[in-house]
């Protein structure tokens, strides 16, 4: 029977959580690397925390009543994000994922975002092949890092929680790096725990709407970066993700105790502008 596309539903959360899981799990397992998701339990809490927020669209794909995969538009800005996609790994070769990646970005269009982008992990040729014929450009290489940073040299930096009066600054500062704002993250960021800012000499230099797959960071200059990554909590995930071809921020990461768990690869469809900036991207961008 043909595959079927619906608005993702609260009913969604628990079998597509399973499938999350599964799919994550069975491609990082076969190029030997750590899954993305503990159990199907953290996946679904993540899936269940898209479909309450504002701002976010789901799509789920089925077959003759059976649920095959889900995925996840972000429009909380002026640039969409995709992701996560996942599709159950026995219906693989599907058409599944193409169906789900169509759709989004069929949303994305008709609500006339001028791009999209999403990160991919670098070890799934499969997944690069189909966002490169779906009009993704590959931008940036992506060190996924974990464990913690120690620098007492950046103790010269206040890193506090972000507050309510920081957002402006947050704004203007992520505008000058990225060419737009990406106030949707930071307001949502403020009702959680791992929104920091990290100030010097009164200013904002940098700021992290979390530390982990699902917040970003932008700063100044590498050494306020290197403050947050230094003082600031981190996000339960795999780690935070950084650019490599910002060579003093990535060397400097290596030699104060994180280590390279993994490569993604950001990539973009239509509007994009390169970072005047160092930054740490989300899983979406």
């Amino acid at each position: 029977m043909a595959i079927e596309l619906r608005e993702f539903e609260k009913r969604d959360i628990e079998p597509c959580g399973r499938i999350c899981y599964a799919a994550f799990r069975d491609i990082a397992e076969r190029h030997g690397f750590p899954a993305d998701f503990p159990s199907p339990e953290v996946a679904a809490s993540v899936l269940s925390m898209l479909n309450a927020a504002t701002g976010f669209y789901g799509v789920v794909a089925e077959r003759d009543g059976i649920i095959l995969g889900s995925n996840w538009l972000d429009e909380r800005n002026a640039i969409a994000g995709v992701g996560p996609i996942t599709v159950d790994p026995k219906t693989q070769d599907s058409g599944a994922g193409r169906r789900l990646m169509e759709r989004v970005l069929e949303r994305s269009d008709s609500r006339g975002f001028p791009g999209v982008r999403l990160v991919q992990a670098a070890y799934h040729a499969r997944s690069l092949s189909l966002y490169t014929k779906l009009g993704f450009a590959s931008r940036e290489e992506l060190a996924v890092l974990a464990g913690e940073a120690r620098d007492p040299n950046l103790s010269k930096y206040t890193v506090r929680p972000l507050a309510i009066d920081d957002v402006a600054a947050c704004n203007r500062l992520c505008a000058e790096v990225h060419g737009f704002q990406r106030s949707g993250d930071v307001q949502t960021a403020l009702a959680g725990p791992y929104a920091f800012v990290a100030e010097r000499d009164g200013a904002i230099r940098a700021y992290t709407s979390g530390l982990g797959y699902f917040g970003h960071s932008v700063g100044e200059t590498n050494e306020a970066i290197a403050a947050l990554l230094t003082f600031a909590p981190r996000m339960p995930s795999l780690g935070v993700m950084l650019p490599v071809r910002n060579y003093a921020l990535f060397r400097w990461a290596l030699d104060h105790g994180m280590r390279v768990l993994v490569t993604m690869t950001l990539m973009s469809r239509g509007l994009y502008q390169q970072p005047d900036g160092p930054y740490l991207p989300s899983v979406l961008y």
